[in-house]
């Protein structure tokens, strides 16, 4: 009998020993995984559900930092001097849901360098020096909503660089050496809403740029350097709302220039050189509710070419050089019928003739407008 009992009392201590070297290993463990963070980060945890949020915001980082908790979901690494991005870099964090990797030294991205992170929703690249993506080196980011690449000198885009990101929704690209838009660049984005392409130096737009786009909403193509726009152009745009051209070079709007764009609500053209507006131009665009042609070269305007936009609430053409004859009565008997605000009114002054310079156009006299032959 007794034989059995410290028989049994060994099984039980062993037994004993052996949960407690394995509860041990799960505490150590478990603290390896709380007090995983870079020395010079600071790591904060929820506990439910169970995820970190790493600032190594302005840390002097110079390289792409290790030691990161797995459950990590947020990183900060803006204002470091990070120069590039290494295969597999995000490995160690599944779970990653949003990076912010603004102002820092990037040069060169690995294509392969965010193929971990599926789950991945931002991605934050803004103020780097950034010249050429990756061909397909987003492919597997297949939840990526919003994309910054603003401020860097990336001065190609290919389609096949926007591969496999069927579900982006905001890609910005402002501040960039742009000077065209090739066929189908943006093809593989089905679901794009937001795209800012301002502050490029983009001279032309292939017909066929926007392919593919058709829930886009909002393109912004500010301060370019476009002079025409191709016909068709944003033919596929069918779901557009706001479209700015402000601060760019177009002379001349093509009659098919602005095909398709029937649910636009907002146009901006100011600052351009327009001098004619095709008769036609807005026909399309029954939803058009605020319209801005202000600083253009505009002398006269067909005043006919406003009455089928029955939406217009308002209307900006100050800043143009009215010329003030028998042509600019329909403009100014549109504008008396007119419920759309117009631009400040006091500020739409004849241009010529000599005798009329400076005269509002609100106090002319239509029977004393003349036209010489």
């Amino acid at each position: 009998m007794t034989g059995s009992r410290e028989d049994c009392f060994g099984r039980l201590l062993d037994g004993a020993m052996q949960h407690s070297m394995w509860l041990m290993l799960v505490i150590l463990w478990v603290a390896q995984t709380v007090e995983a963070c870079p020395k010079v980060c600071k790591c904060s945890r929820k506990s439910v559900p169970e995820k970190s949020e790493v600032n190594c915001h302005k840390r002097g980082l110079r390289t792409f930092p290790s030691n990161l908790p797995p459950d990590a979901w947020i990183l900060k690494l803006g204002e470091n001097g990070i120069t590039d991005l290494k295969a597999n870099a995000l490995r160690s964090v599944p779970k990653i849901e949003s990076i912010n990797l603004e102002r820092n030294a990037i040069k060169s991205i690995h294509p392969q360098a965010f193929s971990s992170a599926k789950q991945l929703m931002l991605l934050n690249l803004y103020g780097n020096h950034i010249t050429n993506l990756p061909p397909r080196g987003f492919q597997d980011l297949l939840n990526l909503r919003f994309l910054m690449l603003g401020q860097n000198q990336i001065g190609i885009l290919k389609a096949e660089m926007f591969a496999g990101m069927r579900n982006l929704s905001d890609l910005d690209l402002p501040l960039n050496a742009l000077t065209t838009l090739p066929s189908n660049v943006f093809k593989p984005l089905i679901t794009l809403r937001v795209l800012d392409l301002s502050l490029n130096r983009i001279k032309s737009i292939s017909p066929k740029a926007f392919t593919g786009l058709r829930q886009l909403m909002f393109l912004n193509l500010d301060n370019n350097s476009l002079k025409t726009v191709p016909a068709g152009a944003f033919r596929p745009l069918r779901s557009l709302e706001m479209l700015v051209l402000d601060n760019n070079l177009l002379s001349t709007l093509g009659p098919s220039a602005l095909n398709g764009l029937g649910n636009l609500q907002e146009l901006y053209m100011r600052n351009n050189e327009l001098e004619h507006l095709p008769p036609d131009v807005f026909r399309s665009m029954s939803k058009l509710s605020h319209l801005a042609l202000s600083g253009n070269h505009l002398k006269t305007v067909d005043g006919n070419i406003f009455a089928h936009i029955t939406d217009l609430k308002k209307l900006h053409l100050h800043d143009n050089p009215w010329q003030c004859d028998c042509n600019i009565i329909s403009l100014i008997q549109w504008m008396g019928q007119t419920k759309a605000t117009l631009s400040p009114q006091d500020s739409l002054r004849c241009t010529s003739p000599p005798e009329l310079q400076n005269k509002n156009l609100n106090s002319l006299q239509r029977d004393k407008l003349l036209c010489h032959g």
